[in-house]
C-alpha cells in the first residue's frame, strides 16, 4: 500500500459520449452540482473538471458540449475525428486527463454509476490507493438474460485466467501515476476491466448502486457487448489456445482407442454397421475444428491488427480552458 496523501487532490471526471443529446443538458448540472459540493466539503480543489469525450457522435451531443464549454470552463471536450468505442473513449479522456489532475474517475455520460459513491473513491485514493473500482451492488436493473450470461461470463473470464473484477463498471479511480503507466501499453485491442488489474498498484473497491436510465436508450448494443466480451478473453488470456491444445490431444487419444477397438472387433468376425456412430463422430470433429479455428482466427486477427500500428483513435479537437498542468509529486 502506498503512503496516505495529504495534499487535497484535483479531480477530472471522464465522461465518454456517444448520442447523449438527451441527457447532456442534466448530466452537466449533476456532475458540477457534485463537484462544487466536494470542493466546499474539502475533499478536491476547485480546479476540478468534468471532461466529456466525444466518441464521433451524429447528433446534436457535440453542439451542446461545445456550448457547456463556452458557458463555463469546467467543463471540457475532447472530440474524436470518428466512432472509435466506448474503450477508446475512456482511455482517451484519462490519457488528456492526466496532464492536469492528481486523480481521474471514468463514468458513463449518462449517470446511471451512482455518482455520489465519489466521496468513497477519494477516501480510498487519500488512503494510499492508486486504483479503486467501482463495482455494482446488485443488477436489479438488468433484464433476466442480461444478468444470466453477466455471472456467466465472469465466470469464464475467471476460469480463462482474467483477473477482470466480478460486477466491475468502467467507474473507476485512477491516480496520475497509474495512469502514467498506463500510457506506456500501446495494445490496439483494449479491455480495460481486465488490463488495469494486471498493472498491480495499490488498488481498493467501493460498492454502487445502478439506477433505471432517466432519457434516451442505451448505445451498448448486443453485438457491441459482444465484441467486449470476446477482446476481455481474448485480450487477458490465451488460455483458451491451450484448451484447443489439449481438446487435440485427447481426440486424438479417443481416435486411437476407437481404431483398437474396431481392429479387436474386425479380427473376432463382428460386423459392426456404425453408421450413426460414424456420423455422430464426424459432425462432432468437424464441430470442434471449426470452432478451434475461430478461436484461433480471433488471435491471428488481433495480432494482423496490432502489427499494423494503427492509432486507437484519432483527436479532432480539445477544450480545456483556465486548467494548469499538474504538479510532480
Amino acid at each position: 500500500m502506498s503512503e496516505i496523501r495529504t495534499r487535497i487532490p484535483t479531480l477530472y471526471l471522464v465522461l465518454p459520449c456517444y448520442n447523449e443529446e438527451e441527457v447532456i443538458s442534466k448530466t452537466a448540472v449533476v456532475v458540477k452540482d457534485k463537484l462544487t459540493r466536494m470542493a466546499d466539503a474539502g475533499l478536491i480543489t476547485r480546479e476540478s473538471k468534468a471532461l466529456f469525450v466525444n466518441d464521433g457522435s451524429t447528433d446534436n451531443t457535440l453542439r451542446m458540449l461545445h456550448d457547456l464549454s463556452k458557458q463555463d470552463s469546467f467543463y471540457g471536450v475532447l472530440s474524436f475525428a470518428g466512432n472509435y468505442g466506448h474503450q477508446s473513449a475512456i482511455l482517451a479522456g484519462m490519457m488528456e486527463a492526466r496532464h492536469y489532475a492528481d486523480a481521474v474517475v471514468t463514468i458513463d455520460a449518462d449517470l446511471q454509476q451512482d455518482i455520489e459513491a465519489l466521496d468513497d473513491f477519494i477516501a480510498a485514493y487519500m488512503s494510499g490507493c492508486d486504483v479503486v473500482y467501482g463495482v455494482r451492488n446488485d443488477r436489479k436493473t438488468d433484464g433476466f438474460m442480461k444478468r444470466a450470461t453477466a455471472t456467466m461470463y465472469y465466470k469464464l473470464m475467471h476460469a480463462l485466467g482474467s483477473s477482470a473484477i466480478t460486477n466491475s463498471a468502467d467507474y473507476r479511480l485512477m491516480s496520475a501515476k497509474a495512469l502514467e503507466a498506463l500510457s506506456e501499453y500501446e495494445e490496439s485491442s483494449l479491455f480495460l476491466r481486465g488490463l488495469i488489474p494486471t498493472m498491480g498498484f495499490a488498488s481498493d473497491v467501493v460498492y454502487f448502486d445502478v439506477k433505471a436510465r432517466e432519457a434516451g436508450q442505451s448505445k451498448y448494443t448486443v453485438k457491441k457487448m459482444m465484441r467486449l466480451a470476446i477482446d476481455g478473453i481474448t485480450s487477458c488470456s490465451i488460455r483458451p489456445l491451450h484448451i484447443i491444445g489439449t481438446l487435440g490431444f485427447l481426440t486424438v487419444l479417443a481416435t486411437l482407442v476407437l481404431i483398437v477397438i474396431s481392429l479387436i472387433d474386425w479380427i473376432n468376425g463382428k460386423n459392426v454397421p456404425g453408421y450413426t456412430t460414424m456420423v455422430i463422430v464426424m459432425l462432432a470433429l468437424g464441430g470442434v475444428i471449426l470452432l478451434s479455428l475461430g478461436v484461433i482466427g480471433e488471435y491471428v486477427g488481433k495480432s494482423y491488427m496490432e502489427s499494423k500500428h494503427r492509432p486507437r483513435y484519432i483527436v479532432d479537437s480539445v477544450v480545456l480552458r483556465e486548467c494548469r498542468k499538474r504538479e510532480e509529486d
